[in-house]
């Protein structure tokens, strides 16, 4: 083992997204919050810890925490709650969700893919107050460096997921 520290820098460019809809902030919010399950990152790591088959935590996890979109919240930040004292009179939260048994399919090509998984969205209320501006990064242009048609492909695959997510909480109807 060497006893020397090494840095390798990469550069890299993630592509943001922001998606602008009419449908009101409350309707957005709760759409998300009714697609997606929760848990927290503390509940998964302890449910694996136990005595059971892999089989078993996969089917434990989507029964107990996924949500219908395939995502549970494991954060919220309430960033609006507190921008309000230096003059911004906002609604915003950052959600923080993800799967691990999405997440699975790229670690295990890459583990820096953990990185970037869960993957996070911002919520704003338009500024004339009219709507909703629903920001993200593109998860597959953080996770994928290189070459490795694995990691790209399920990289993608989560995209999918992520951008059919955020096709139906911004939906008007």
């Amino acid at each position: 083992m060497s006893s020397e520290v090494t840095i390798v820098e990469t550069r890299f460019e993630g592509v943001r997204v922001e998606v602008r809809t009419p449908a009101p902030f409350d309707k957005v919010v709760d759409r998300l919050g009714k697609l997606c399950g929760k848990s927290s990152i503390p509940e998964l790591v302890k449910l694996a810890r136990e005595d059971i088959s892999e089989a078993t935590y996969v089917s434990e996890v989507e029964r107990r925490f996924v949500g219908e979109s395939g995502f549970m919240l494991f954060s919220e930040i309430d960033h609006g709650g507190w921008i309000g004292k230096f003059g911004i009179k906002r609604r915003t939260v950052r959600w923080i969700l993800g799967n691990p048994l999405i997440a699975i399919t790229m670690l295990r090509h890459d583990i820096s893919a953990g990185l970037f998984a869960p993957v996070e969205v911002l919520l704003t209320e338009a500024e004339d107050g009219e709507g909703t501006v629903v920001t993200y990064v593109r998860p597959s242009s953080l996770i994928v460096l290189g070459d490795s048609p694995e990691l790209k492909s399920a990289a993608q695959a989560l995209d999918r997921k992520f951008e059919a997510l955020i096709d139906r909480m911004t939906a008007l109807r």
